[in-house]
């Protein structure tokens, strides 16, 4: 019996189609890794959203406040400092703090403490002391000299652009010198007042009173609004 076997022309052929097809897949399933760690990121913030209003429902309609810092050099807005309001208010309330951590976060886990979002200062002070902060240095100094004002849900303007709660980091579209709120540059997933999440570039977001798109000193605070018109 005569059995014929691959020629080396062949085998060659076969390698080349194998190479062209993994070129053209590896791109896609890198892309479909992304886009499905954005959509975990926001179902994160759709059950913290729930926690807040929870939170809201159970205190007389006013959103979670405390006077900064809350712990050492750890302030409300940051995720460590907000964290113990909601998690009584979440399904892994027991201990587990994945809700509260962006799959795509490299640095949440090493910088803090495995928690990934930030809590908008414009919902525990009132507008007016929100408009006296010009500056990113009254946002995490080792002492706060404005005593919390809690917001009520009724008072926010604009809910539907008036960002609650949101990444610190640009985890879906990482870029070089990314400073979380306190730069221009990057996107981030972010819920609003209102419950919608959303995908925002930082080009999106209008200027702050420290005159960069941070959420946590927005003009006006909840009276004001986030994403440009």
């Amino acid at each position: 019996m005569y059995k014929r076997a691959f020629t080396l022309i062949e085998l060659l052929v076969v390698i080349a189609v194998i190479a062209l097809l993994m070129g053209i897949l590896l791109p896609t399933l890198g892309r479909a890794k992304i886009i499905a760690r954005r959509t975990i990121c926001q179902s994160n913030l759709k059950q913290i959203s729930l926690a807040f209003e929870m939170y809201c429902h159970d205190n007389n309609s006013t959103y979670i406040a405390a006077d900064d810092p809350v712990s050492g050099g750890v302030w409300l807005w940051m995720g460590r400092g907000f964290r113990g309001w909601i998690k009584p208010y979440l399904d892994n309330s027991s201990g587990n703090t994945a809700v509260l951590s962006c799959p795509g976060d490299i640095t949440a886990e090493d910088k803090y403490e495995s928690t990934s979002y930030a809590y908008s200062m414009s919902f525990y002070y009132s507008p007016e002391q929100i408009n006296s902060i010009d500056s990113t240095a009254g946002t995490y100094g080792t002492e706060c000299p404005i005593k919390s004002t809690p917001q009520r849900r009724e008072n926010v303007a604009l809910a539907s652009q008036k960002i609650l709660c949101g990444e610190w980091l640009s985890n879906h579209d990482k870029k070089d010198g990314d400073m979380g709120w306190w730069c221009s540059i990057g996107s981030r997933n972010f819920v609003m007042a209102d419950g919608s999440v959303v995908f925002l570039a930082a080009e999106d977001i209008e200027e702050a009173n420290d005159g960069l798109p941070d959420p946590n000193l927005t003009r006006d605070g909840i009276s004001g609004f986030d994403v440009k018109r």
